[in-house]
C-alpha cells in the first residue's frame, strides 16, 4: 500500500524534493505540498484504491506524510 502512495505523491503531489528520500512520517507540506495538490492526491488515492474518504478525514492532518495516509485508507476500508 505504501508504494502505491508514493507513486500517487510522485504524480500529484508537486513536491519540492523526490519522495523517495522522505520517511513514511515526513511532513509532506513541508517538503512542498500545497493544500490545493493535496486535493488532487486525495482524489488521485480515492481512483487508486476505490475508496471514498469520509467528510471527517477531510483535513490537512489526514495527508500530511505516507504514514497517516495509510491510516486513513485502512480506515476506510483498504486492507494494509
Amino acid at each position: 500500500m505504501r508504494e502505491q502512495i508514493r507513486q500517487v505523491i510522485r504524480e500529484h503531489g508537486h513536491l519540492a524534493v523526490d519522495i523517495d528520500g522522505l520517511a513514511d512520517a515526513a511532513d509532506l507540506y513541508q517538503a512542498g505540498m500545497t493544500s490545493h495538490a493535496s486535493v488532487n492526491v486525495m482524489i488521485a488515492l480515492e481512483d487508486t484504491f476505490d475508496v471514498e474518504f469520509l467528510d471527517s478525514m477531510l483535513k490537512r492532518s489526514v495527508f500530511e506524510s505516507v504514514d497517516s495516509i495509510a491510516q486513513a485508507l485502512t480506515e476506510v476500508g483498504v486492507p494494509a
